[in-house]
C-alpha cells in the first residue's frame, strides 16, 4: 500500500490553524486541540491499519508557516508485521522562521522477520524550535520475540538554513550484529532518543536538570550530548517501552520553547 499525508499550518490572529490537510488510506488526522484560542495546534495521527505491512510505502510532508506551533501525536504503538521484503517511510518537515514542531510517536514494535527503513528530513530556519523523539523496542517481548526482526533502519537529517547540522543513522540487524555486546545495547532491550533544538535555550542548565531527573529513573542508562547547534541529543536504554515513552514526554514538558510557544502535556 502506498499512502500519503500532507499537513500545512498557518498563523492567524496569534493562533496556529490547520491550513490544508490531505491524507490517503490508512491515514486519518484529528484535531485534538483543547484551547482553540491558544498558539499551539495539536493533531492526532491515526491509522485504520493494524500496523505497517509488507510492501507499504508511506510519504509524510509537513509545512509550518512563520510562528506556527504544531504538536503531532500518534494514537498507538506502531507495529511492523512479519514481512517477506520490507516497508519504508519518507518524512519531510519544513519550518518557517519562528515555528515550532513537536513529535514524540509511540514506540515501534517490530515483529519477527519484519524489515523497515525510514528517512526523516527536517528543515529549520531562524528561531525555530524542535522536539523530535523515537523509541524502538526489541519486538513482542512477552511473546518471546526478542530481536527476531530482520532489519530496522532509520536516518534522521536536520538542516539549519539548508546546512546539515545533525544526522542520526540507526541500523539494527540482529542476525548480523550481536545487540547484547559492548557498544550495542549491552543487556537492554529498548532504546529511545530525543533531539531538542532551540536557539534561545540555556543548554548547560537544561542538561544539568535532565541529568538529575534521568539519574532517578530505575533500570535505565542514559547519555546527554550537546548538539553542534544550540540544542541537545538524549539517548536512553531501558527494558520497558511505556517507561521510555513516559520519560520522553516528561522531558519534553520541561523543555523551554520561545516566548509565544508552549508544549502542552498530552495524557494517553
Amino acid at each position: 500500500m502506498k499512502a500519503e499525508l500532507k499537513i500545512q499550518t498557518s498563523y492567524i490572529n496569534n493562533s496556529t490553524r490547520l491550513k490544508n490537510c490531505y491524507c490517503t488510506t490508512p491515514f486519518k488526522v484529528a484535531n485534538i486541540t483543547e484551547d482553540r484560542n491558544g498558539n499551539t495546534l495539536s493533531l492526532m495521527l491515526m491509522s485504520s491499519s493494524p500496523g505497517i505491512l509488507d510492501g507499504d510505502e508511506y510519504q509524510v510532508n509537513i509545512e509550518l508557516e512563520q510562528k506556527c506551533s504544531l504538536q503531532l501525536h500518534t494514537q498507538s504503538y506502531q507495529r511492523l508485521f512479519t514481512m517477506a521484503e520490507q516497508a519504508c517511510q519518507q518524512m519531510e518537515v519544513r519550518l518557517a522562521a519562528g515555528a515550532s514542531f513537536y513529535f514524540i510517536p509511540h514506540p515501534c514494535v517490530p515483529h519477527e522477520q519484519s524489515g523497515f527503513s525510514s528517512h526523516n528530513k527536517i528543515f529549520l530556519t531562524n528561531h525555530c524550535n524542535l522536539v523530535f523523539g523515537e523509541i524502538l523496542t526489541c519486538g513482542r517481548k512477552l511473546n518471546g520475540e526478542v530481536f527476531l526482526f530482520a532489519k530496522y533502519h532509520t536516518v534522521t537529517e536536520i538542516f539549519m538554513n539548508d546546512r546539515l547540522v545533525i544526522k542520526e543513522n540507526l541500523l539494527m540487524q540482529p542476525a548480523w550484529i550481536d545487540v547484547t555486546t559492548i557498544g550495542q545495547l549491552q543487556g537492554f532491550t529498548h532504546q529511545a532518543s530525543l533531539i531538542y533544538l532551540n536557539e534561545e535555550a540555556d543548554i548547560k542548565k537544561i542538561m544539568a536538570q535532565l541529568t538529575e531527573i534521568l539519574t532517578a529513573q530505575k533500570d535505565t542508562s542514559f547519555g546527554i550530548t550537546a548538539a553542534p547547534v544550540n540544542g541537545l541529543i538524549i539517548r536512553i536504554l531501558g527494558q520497558k517501552a511505556e517507561q521510555l515513552f513516559d520519560c520522553l514526554k516528561m522531558i519534553a514538558s520541561l523543555l523551554p520553547l520561545n516566548a509565544h510557544h508552549t508544549i502542552i502535556p498530552y495524557a494517553i
